[in-house]
């Protein structure tokens, strides 16, 4: 089966102009003439006119501030196929690979989502995340791969008719395991998420993050998300949890107040998921830590880079 037209590459990037150049010229040499958007989330070094002189042919959006996560959902507005590739400015898709989904999730219509498996720098090191993946203790079915309950954001093809079926990522939760949410809404909807190994994307971390907010913003949100949709019991386990993790950094008074400040608007969106839904949830709570290359957070470890292109 033909590919042509049916995936669209969208990459959000933010200040890395550099990097965001040399991932572009990667993309555009793959095989099959994948359309290109890149959505510029606020860059002030001078992407946007880096891009528009450089690659032509790629369609850019920009922001006039950084949307974080949200950001995707204006690029995915713009799509015109059945899927969207979805990486960041220092993630790359191997040849081949795009191929590859696609035919996979043709295949697969109850496929929502289709995780790469990431190949860290030079050595292509496994991402740990990957690992975890592959293996993740939900019944797999008639999946191609191990089934999912969570995805990493800049590494995934996503199928574009579920992402609007959710709605895109929830604008608030801005950056930092901003995919839980949109996993549990999927798997709500009888939609499935899978890991592939043979689906390979590249990435060559940046140096430019900011660790320290980045873990502020992964505790608030897995509160905020356990609040939204888990029952209480749940969602206070996950709670006191994620503090504990705040204070072990040390770091438990400004996380108690980025959760606190935003919690209010957190539940007035709160709809709890189907028993089957929390009992898929659950069973990764309670996967041993030593069964998985790094603890585990709706199925993927709570460090993942890809959901990670900075506040």
């Amino acid at each position: 089966m033909t590919t042509e037209g049916r995936a669209t590459i969208v990459v959000l990037t933010h200040n890395r102009r550099v990097q965001l150049l040399n991932t572009l010229a990667a993309l555009e040499k793959l095989p099959g003439n994948w359309p290109i958007i890149v959505m510029d989330n606020g860059s002030r070094d001078g992407t946007a006119a880096a891009v528009s002189l450089r690659f032509p042919s790629v369609m850019l959006i920009r922001a006039r501030r950084n949307l974080g996560a949200a950001g995707r959902n204006i690029a995915a507005a713009y799509v015109h196929t059945p899927y969207i590739a979805f990486c960041d400015d220092d993630t790359q898709w191997d040849p081949g690979s795009l191929q590859r989904a696609v035919d996979v999730m043709d295949d697969g219509p109850a496929i929502a989502v289709l995780n790469a498996c990431v190949h860290v720098g030079p050595m292509r090191l496994m991402d740990p995340t990957c690992q975890a993946m592959a293996k993740s203790p939900l019944a797999r079915g008639q999946l191609p791969g191990p089934r999912l309950l969570g995805f990493m954001a800049g590494a995934c093809v996503m199928r574009t008719r579920a992402f609007y079926d959710v709605g895109g990522y929830w604008p608030p939760l801005f950056i930092g395991g901003e995919e839980e949410l949109m996993a549990l809404d999927l798997a709500e909807r009888g939609w499935s998420m899978v890991y592939m190994e043979d689906v390979v994307t590249r990435h060559f971390p940046s140096k430019l993050r900011d660790s320290p907010l980045r873990h502020r913003l992964l505790v608030r949100n897995a509160i905020w998300v356990a609040w939204m949709r888990r029952p209480a019991k749940a969602a206070w386990r996950e709670t006191w949890r994620q503090l504990a993790r705040a204070k072990a950094r040390r770091t438990l008074f400004l996380s108690t107040i980025d959760a606190l400040t935003g919690l209010p608007r957190a539940l007035r969106s709160r709809r709890v998921v189907s028993p089957q839904v929390e009992a898929m949830r659950r069973l990764l709570d309670q996967t041993p830590k030593e069964a998985v290359a790094a603890p585990a957070v709706s199925g993927v470890p709570r460090h993942s880079n890809h959901s990670w292109p900075r506040a």
